[in-house]
């Protein structure tokens, strides 16, 4: 029987998992949520053929409560009996970390220390660690970095015009987002073929949204920063600021640091312009003009992000959604694209209503495709081959 690797994504109320065979290919097994940690849970999970029953334990969980049970889930269900190691998606990886590490003591205290550039992520990637570790102190375990991806970027691209005293102190353009590109760009050449190679922008849209410009399957430069809540509209997050708006909140406001931060992460994005929904499909449903107008900012900034990225590419010629909307929501995909046209992108309504992989025309001068993200089964990759894994 193969061995197994657990893979983890520990949100700040939920913890998503998977579990995959460790043959050649690799071979997901089984996936689901633990959410509500922190106020009432449930659980969710299938297998390639259907959904798989679980009953959690009455009360709150905390993340260590919740991993408990899911142990206990899974080994009852079979599906961790030889458990090999378990992949964890860490948001931020700081200046240093460019792969993905095996985690001990010490590699665990420095990303516990890279919380503050990421407080909304880190603290409960590595709560879900810690929970794992007085669970399972033998049990291997691997950090897998959503900033590693963009540091491939040219010097220019990662840093700010800030003195340069500040910018040696580790505030520069990180970019996230890197596990999903990094799967895309695995899968452009099956998509592509020899375009896979030139100059592509991948377009995760989702809850959270980013751009990221590729050249040669590498990142040349992404649309998120410092923090995760640069960029793109996205359904809580403003995106793009004018840092102005941030003192004039502080000083003319008197709105406190922790105030400022909650609008622009919590209150913000599509949530905030509509005041109805931070879900996409609700806006897209609704006949509300405020969910219009959300719409129109979401489309407007990921245009315009796009056409920044183009130029730092110095065209386009393949073009890529990703994520959950970049996957599923044919309207938006069809408001971007009718707006990028002056790029020489031309889609096929029929294609994109069946969200098929290739969804431009044959007269199209850039490829347009539709490609799912797999960020779990990146995961599972890294953390076999950091394990030395059969396969």
């Amino acid at each position: 029987m193969s061995s197994q690797i657990l893979v983890l994504n520990a949100g700040s109320s939920s913890i998503k998992f998977a579990v995959f065979n460790t043959g050649q290919p690799l071979q997901r097994t089984v996936l689901g949520t633990v959410s509500g940690i922190g106020s009432t849970p449930a659980f969710s999970a299938r297998n390639d053929r259907a959904p798989l029953p679980g009953v959690l334990p009455p009360g709150e969980l905390d993340h260590e409560g919740a991993l408990s049970w899911l142990f206990a889930w899974l080994e009852d269900g079979g599906y961790a009996s030889q458990l090999l190691g378990a992949g964890h998606r860490v948001v931020h990886g700081g200046e240093h970390h460019d792969a993905p590490i095996l985690i001990d003591e010490a590699s665990l205290s420095g990303l516990q220390a890279l919380a503050p550039l990421a407080p909304l992520h880190q603290p409960h990637n590595l709560a879900a660690i810690l929970a794992l570790r007085k669970l399972r102190p033998d049990l291997p375990q691997v950090a897998c970095f959503d900033t590693a991806f963009h540091r491939t970027q040219p010097a220019v691209a990662q840093s700010f015009a800030l003195p340069r005293a500040v910018t040696e102190q580790g505030l520069r353009r990180y970019g996230f987002h890197g596990l999903s590109y990094e799967h895309i760009a695995g899968a452009l050449p099956a998509a592509l073929g020899t375009r896979a190679d030139g100059r592509v922008i991948v377009a995760h849209l989702g809850n959270g949204a980013s751009l990221c410009a590729m050249h040669q399957r590498r990142s040349i430069a992404t649309t998120m920063g410092f923090s995760t809540l640069n960029g793109l509209v996205m359904g809580t997050r403003c995106g793009s600021i004018d840092p102005g708006v941030i003192f004039y909140l502080m000083h003319e406001r008197k709105m406190s640091s922790a105030a400022v931060e909650d609008l622009l992460y919590r209150q913000s994005g599509l949530l905030g312009v509509s005041g109805i929904s931070n879900d996409m499909r609700a806006l897209l449903d609704s006949s509300d003009p405020r969910a219009t107008e959300a719409v129109d900012q979401f489309v407007y900034r990921a245009v315009l992000e796009t056409g920044a990225l183009a130029a730092a590419l110095e065209g386009l010629d393949a073009l890529v959604f990703t994520g959950g909307i970049g996957e599923h929501a044919v309207a938006v995909r069809a408001q971007i694209c009718a707006k990028l046209s002056w790029l020489g992108i031309e889609i096929d309504p029929a294609a994109n209503a069946g969200n098929a992989l290739r969804i431009s025309t044959a007269a199209s001068r850039v490829a347009v495709c539709v490609i799912p993200t797999d960020e779990e089964a990146v995961i599972a990759a890294h953390t076999r081959r950091l394990l030395d894994a059969p396969g």
